[in-house]
């Protein structure tokens, strides 16, 4: 691409892309540019987890070292072909038109604004009340790091297992993991959060030493907090294969139980790292190992 502005045409839609040499992440030269890049790259595989999702967009205009901001409005520029799906807000007291990401060139009309993280809602619209999913966010309490949650999500999988759930992993492109539990069933957030809680609560009670469950810094030293609060129709998750506003162009990336073991024995925390060449290097050689979260029917235990 050339350095300053040019527009691109990206299957029948034109896309005025500019400040393409503008260096987004410091430490690593990464340009908008290569942002745009990314995301046009990943759209094969982000798209399908991403379609029909209202989308709140985390944009840093002035690079990871400026200031950033969420925007949840679509903005008032947008173009006329790009979706969105209106979502009704209790603080706001009216309904929020989200952005709807359902195509390659709404993806780089995004990246242009600067939007490095992509945060959709669990659910699709226009089913604003039936997430497709569960999430337990887990997030180490420093010294604990990646490893610790490694140690976490291990555990996390043979308590679903013991209930006939499956599940899936990723990083969270900061310096955590996520596990998804994908249901794809009729069910509702009524249903998903109180699940959730209770299976955060079950393992605080059966490793206190290591988890926490209350969102309070003071408790979270040396820990992992299970973050089971996502499962929420107002509340949004970083996106696969979303890039993360961090020193490098790290991106959410998913990630075998297989990687995740040899990651805990090792107790090397750079071993789940991704910048956005190693993932797409990743979806070349293996395909979107988050694929399950598309195609796998689950349905939640009775009882627990």
């Amino acid at each position: 691409m050339p350095a300053a502005a040019t527009e691109l045409d990206i299957e029948g839609r034109k896309v005025r892309v500019t400040n393409l040499a503008k260096v987004l992440y410091p430490a690593s030269g990464f340009t908008k540019a290569q942002v745009i890049d990314y995301y046009a790259r990943i759209a094969d595989v982000l798209l399908p987890h991403l379609r029909r999702r209202p989308v709140t967009l985390k944009r840093s205009p002035d690079g990871v070292d400026g200031e950033f901001f969420y925007e949840k409005n679509a903005p008032a520029h947008r173009p006329p072909w790009l979706k969105t799906a209106p979502v009704w807000s209790d603080t706001r007291g009216g309904e929020i038109d989200y952005c709807v990401l359902g195509d390659q060139a709404s993806l780089v009309w995004a990246a242009n604004l600067a939007s490095l993280e992509l945060h959709p809602f669990l659910h699709r619209a226009p089913r604003l009340t039936r997430p497709e999913s569960v999430v337990f966010d887990l997030d180490p309490g420093p010294p604990a790091t990646i490893v610790e949650c490694g140690t976490v999500a291990l555990a996390l999988r043979k308590v679903l297992a013991a209930h006939g759930l499956d599940c899936c992993a990723k990083t969270s492109g900061s310096k955590g993991l996520q596990v998804f539990v994908p249901l794809n069933t009729a069910v509702t957030y009524e249903k998903t959060k109180p699940f959730a809680r209770r299976v955060a609560e079950r393992m605080r009670e059966s490793a206190p030493q290591m988890i926490v469950t209350q969102m309070r810094r003071a408790l979270r030293p040396g820990k992992v907090f299970i973050d089971w609060s996502q499962n929420d129709p107002h509340k949004t998750t970083v996106s696969v294969y979303s890039l993360r506003a961090r020193p490098r162009p790290t991106v959410s990336t998913p990630v075998t139980w297989a990687e995740v073991r040899k990651c805990v024995r090792s107790r090397d925390d750079e071993m789940l790292v991704f910048d956005s060449a190693m993932v797409l290097r990743r979806v070349k050689r293996r395909g979107d190992l988050f694929a399950p979260m598309l195609t796998l029917h689950q349905r939640l235990p009775k009882n627990l």
